[in-house]
Parts: structure tokens; sequence; C-alpha cells
């Protein structure tokens, strides 16, 4: 054997050790991942497809697409986090763009402001607009008493209530990356399109806004998703008028015990979840959303 063969060999040999000892090294993580991701997610999968008898079935995915009820489910998760994302958005990036705007110093206090809710509970902040939006409540009491309107007006347990809770507690989760996502941008670039003759306006919109969509996605895709699972507030604001998939399956397990009903569900919009995210990553880009494509 000729000394190059045997030096291929000894690299051969070395990168062989160096796999085992990065898997060494992160076994303690793929660990971990195994049983608080996959054991669980095999779990779900498992029982979805346990019927009433207690053998293996299709039931529980029969009964969803019998059943208009189900659809009508799905339908309102999405229109709510829809809804939710599409006023996050109209709210959250001129307040994001507002804050890239202003001196390290006064941005950083704003970003403080942002990130108080956090500091609460959402139970706590989810009872607070019950209050504050109830018949008798300080929206509808202060409103009458400056004359917005003669009667108090109906803002919860219904479609109004629930997403100005939803959009209250997700606003952050939207203005953080796309903030992040202004603050990178060099403004040498406005001024360098304002030396080629374009107004403010059509810089923003050329120059800034493309610049910023990469953290705009991001925060749309997070409040997206997030909204999907939400429980507490539309429970609470919705009054048991606005069904969301997370409160059917709560219902099939504390009602009626059927935890093969309710972990179908949780696999559909598992699989629903994932598709989305597949397709941000086909079209929108994810690695760039992440910063990856810098």
């Amino acid at each position: 054997m000729t000394s190059a063969h045997l030096h291929a060999a000894g690299l051969r040999r070395d990168e062989r050790m160096e796999r085992w000892r990065l898997f060494g090294l992160g076994s303690p993580a793929l660990l971990l991942v195994l049983v608080i991701l996959v054991i669980p997610v095999g779990w779900l999968f498992y029982v979805s497809f346990i019927g009433a008898d207690g053998n293996f079935s299709l039931e529980n995915y029969e009964r969803m697409i019998a059943r208009k009820s189900y659809s009508r489910i799905f339908i309102t998760t999405f229109q709510v986090s829809l809804l939710t994302t599409a006023l996050c958005i109209v709210i959250g990036y001129p307040l994001a763009y507002f804050m890239s705007q202003l001196p390290t110093k006064w941005a950083n206090l704003c970003l403080i402001t942002v990130l108080l809710p956090f500091w609460t509970s959402l139970l706590v902040r989810t009872y607070a607009w019950l209050v504050l939006l109830q018949k008798q409540g300080l929206v509808n009491q202060w409103a009458i008493s400056i004359g917005l309107w003669d009667e108090p007006l109906k803002f919860v347990h219904n479609m109004t209530g629930t997403l100005i809770g939803m959009v209250h507690i997700m606003l952050p989760f939207l203005i953080l990356p796309v903030y992040g996502a202004m603050r990178s941008i060099d403004r040498d670039y406005m001024k360098a399109a304002s030396n080629l003759g374009a107004s403010p306006r059509r810089a923003f919109w050329t120059v800034f806004f493309p610049l910023s969509t990469p953290g705009l996605f991001a925060g749309s895709l997070m409040v997206f998703v997030l909204c999907l699972g939400f429980f507490v507030t539309p429970a609470v604001l919705g009054g048991g008028r606005v069904i969301m998939v997370s409160m059917k399956i709560v219902s099939n397990i504390e009602l009626f015990v059927n935890w093969g009903a309710a972990s179908a569900l949780g696999v559909v919009l598992l699989v629903l979840t994932v598709i989305i995210l597949w397709i941000a990553s086909r079209f929108l880009k994810l690695e760039q959303m992440t910063g990856g494509g810098h």
C-alpha cells in the first residue's frame, strides 16, 4: 500500500472519529428533542387512530369529514388567524417604522413599552380586556359620556372582542422582527435614492420597504402560526361564540374524555401548520426571513 493510500485511509479514519465526537457532543440535545418533541408527536399520531372501542380505526378523521361543524371550526380558526395577522401588520409596521427612525435612546425606550405586556400574565391581560370591553366597561362608559354613541355596544363574546384581545397579545411578535429588519437597513440607501431624484415616498416604497420585507414576512408568519393554536383569549373574549380548534380539543378531552378525537384534531392542525411553513419556505424564502439570506 502506497503512502498516498495510507494517508487517505488516515483521513477517512479521522473523519469518522470527528463525526462520532460531534455525535457525542450533540447526543444530549438529540435526546432532549426525542423526549419532548418526537415521542409526544408520535403518541399524538398513534392515539388519533384509536377508536372508541380501543382498536385501530379511522373514525376520528371520518367524523371530521362527515360533520360540518368541524369545517366551520377550522374556517373560524384560519379566519381569526388571518384577520389578527392583517391587523397586526396595519398597526405594527408603521409603529416599527416610527421606532426605527428615532435615536437609539428613544427607540430603546419605545422597545421597552412594546415588551412591557410580556411582563404580565396572558390570562390577566385577557380578563383586563373583558373588563374594559363589556357593556358596563370603561370603554362603553367613556364613549357614552362624551357622546360617541348612546347605548352600550357589544364588544365581547363575539369576533370583535376576540380580535381586539388577539391583536394586543400578538402585536409584539410582529413588531420585534420588523423593527430588527428596519434597524439593520443602512440609511445611506435612502440618501442615495434622494440624490438620484426619488421623492421620500418613492424612496420608501422602492428601497426601504423591500429591504424590510424579510422581517415583515417573519413576523407575519410567526403571528399567524401562533394564532392557529391559541386558546385563552378566544375562549374568554369569544364567550363560546368564536370556537377555534384548540377550544374543540379541550372540550373533547374535558367533556367527552375522547383522546382520539382530540388527538386527530391536533394532528390535522399540526399537518396544516407544517404545510403553511413549507409553502412559506418555498415562496417567501424562509431562510431570508430568519436572517440566513444575507
